[in-house]
């Protein structure tokens, strides 16, 4: 029994010593990965180039496509968003990214979303689209999606991702113990942490994105006070009882819309110009 006992204690101290070195591993491959982002003036976490998230969203956008009916054949309303998304590169600091942007229309006629892939592929549904009133109200969806290409936000989330996967593996080799099988429930606390971990930056992702799209419409001759307009034909959209899928993919603070009218007085600090494009 003694012996036994020492062979376990010395199993276990090896797990925890290879569990050591796999968190130190980890946390200096996260943190050594170091790229300074001119547009939005920060330093983020980010293992891969911008031509990879282009490979990237690329190879993810017909499946994508597929799940909301695939591209819309509305040829007069997909050239009104190319339109744009064409105003918004070539007016804005996002046109000086590596990013090639193109925006795309999606049939789905009931499902009320827009996203954006890493590397400059944009989505916006029919049924949201079909929402929308004014040219500047587009220009406020695209722009907000074009912050989150911009601002890498999706390259920043497969950093973090690869961390947590990283940590959890270490949390996995520290406690598990082949005669207790209850031992692989750790694992799994440790998973649901990461994810909570990244549904808080998430939340960060949309105000930062808001702050862009504000930034890039402007910058493009497009009131920003339109971003307002569609914050409220979202919020009318989920009067129903059933939010639109976009709250789901784009988590809505009840304070999104004063943070946006934060930005747009510090785009415009003596106000709104007029002129604007509506």
């Amino acid at each position: 029994m003694l012996r036994r006992s020492r062979g376990g204690c010395g199993a276990s101290a090896g797990r925890i010593l290879i569990a050591v070195v796999l968190v130190g591993v980890a946390l200096f491959s996260y943190f050594g990965s170091r790229v300074y982002n001119p547009v939005t003036d920060e330093t983020q976490h980010i293992n891969i180039s911008a031509k990879q998230e282009v490979a990237l969203g690329l190879q993810a956008a017909p499946q994508m496509e597929a799940e909301f009916g695939g591209q819309s054949q509305d040829m007069r309303a997909q050239g009104l968003v190319d339109q744009v998304c064409t105003k918004i590169v070539q007016s804005s600091d996002a046109g000086k990214t590596d990013y090639p942007f193109a925006c795309h229309l999606l049939a789905d006629p009931s499902t009320v979303n827009a996203f954006a892939l890493p590397g400059g592929q944009v989505y916006i549904t029919t049924a949201l689209f079909n929402r929308l009133q004014t040219e500047g109200q587009l220009a406020g969806v695209l722009g907000h999606e074009m912050g989150h290409v911009v601002a890498r936000h999706g390259a920043e989330h497969i950093a973090k991702t690869q961390l947590t996967q990283d940590l959890t593996g270490a949390v996995v080799v520290a406690s598990y113990d082949p005669s207790n099988p209850n031992s692989a429930y750790a694992a799994q606390i440790a998973a649901l942490v990461g994810q909570l971990v990244n549904l808080k930056y998430g939340r960060s992702d949309e105000l930062e994105s808001d702050q862009l799209g504000v930034r890039f419409m402007a910058e493009a001759g497009y009131d920003p006070r339109a971003m307002i307009t569609v914050m409220q034909i979202l919020a009318e959209s989920s009067s129903g009882g059933n939010p639109p899928e976009f709250f789901s993919t784009h988590p809505n603070p009840d304070n999104r819309i004063e943070h946006i009218q934060q930005a747009i007085a510090t785009q415009y600090p003596d106000g709104v110009p007029a002129g604007l494009q509506e």
